[in-house]
């Protein structure tokens, strides 16, 4: 039986795995379909402390990886396909074997929504981003466009208005689902012009990466070819925690529900990482609940062997 079972091998599931590890529970890492996480589709990282001159994201989860297995977390490349956690120990299936488990950490992220355009998965990190935060720096001076409607893109495309040349807001709707004050504090931006209701209909790229996109007015049908250096996504999350979901809270969403830091109401089971965080969404918070995860892991082994 293993003491730590960890789902998920982006900042969260890895850090955990490095602390645990290294407090000799000898964590057992399952990678599943995206060893790596949302950070594999980035480009350059120049967020993550510790790198002055920026890490690749692909670079930066091998690095992780290396470093969970070298203190003593195994990774595993398969995916948790259901669970049990009605009782100890907890139960996960990785198709039809059976793990068993003194405390499972949770770090299966959230995907990025995308609109599904042919050629978006090959022009990630070379044009098209889901975050604004990471990648608007790589824009400076530049003209973007958001997609989105809510409170989020309004966010994001005040972010790149402050370092962008010229930011297009395109949503398919004439109503936002934004509030007001985020909605009016977009209108009032000089550098942000909305394109309503609009919807991208195709990204434009050539050997160096994004172009432009081609867009359709839905009033009148009309298609248009726009020139611009980036594209960002700001339509939404999807947590990937529908196998937990019968033993475990969610929101509305399908965030994980904590407290006490990373705590679920099952004993023994913690979220980390964006799989439990609908607010920030950045690798190195993922990385510090992967950090708090695994402390009060080791905390209810320790308990749980004084118990016994």
């Amino acid at each position: 039986m293993n003491e730590v079972t960890i789902v998920g091998t982006g900042p969260a599931g890895l850090t955990a795995g490095i602390y645990t590890a290294r407090a000799g529970l000898k964590p057992v890492i399952y990678a599943g379909i995206q060893h790596g996480g949302q950070l594999t589709t980035t480009t350059e990282v120049e967020n993550f402390p510790g790198f002055a001159k920026g890490i690749m994201g692909p670079e930066l989860m091998t690095e992780m990886t290396s470093q969970a297995e070298r203190v003593g977390a195994s990774v595993i490349y398969e995916e948790i396909t259901k669970v049990d956690f009605s009782s100890q120990p907890l139960k996960l299936w990785s198709d039809d074997k059976l793990i068993e488990s003194r405390t499972v950490i949770i770090a299966t992220g959230a995907s990025a929504k995308t609109l599904g355009l042919p050629d978006e998965g090959k022009l990630m990190g070379r044009g098209v981003s889901t975050c604004a935060t990471c990648d608007g720096f790589f824009y400076k001076d530049k003209k973007v466009a958001v997609v989105g409607g809510g409170d989020s893109a309004m966010e994001e495309a005040l972010y790149l208005a402050n370092l962008c040349s010229e930011v297009l807001l395109i949503h398919r709707r004439n109503g936002f689902k934004a509030s007001n004050i985020m909605l009016e504090r977009a209108k009032k931006h000089p550098k942000i012009k909305f394109m309503i209701p609009y919807t991208v209909t195709e990204t434009l790229a050539d050997q160096t990466g994004l172009t432009g996109i081609k867009v359709q007015n839905l009033s009148d049908q009309s298609v248009q070819d726009i020139e611009l250096d980036g594209l960002f996504y700001a339509i939404g999350h999807t947590p990937n925690s529908s196998i937990f979901a019968p033993y475990v809270d969610l929101d509305d969403h399908g965030y994980l529900k904590v407290e006490e830091f990373t705590k679920t109401k099952v004993p023994g089971v913690f979220g980390a990482g964006d799989i439990a965080d609908p607010v920030f969404k950045q690798a190195i918070t993922a990385a510090g609940m992967g950090c708090q995860a695994a402390i009060q892991a080791a905390k209810f082994i320790e308990e749980w062997e004084h118990r016994g």
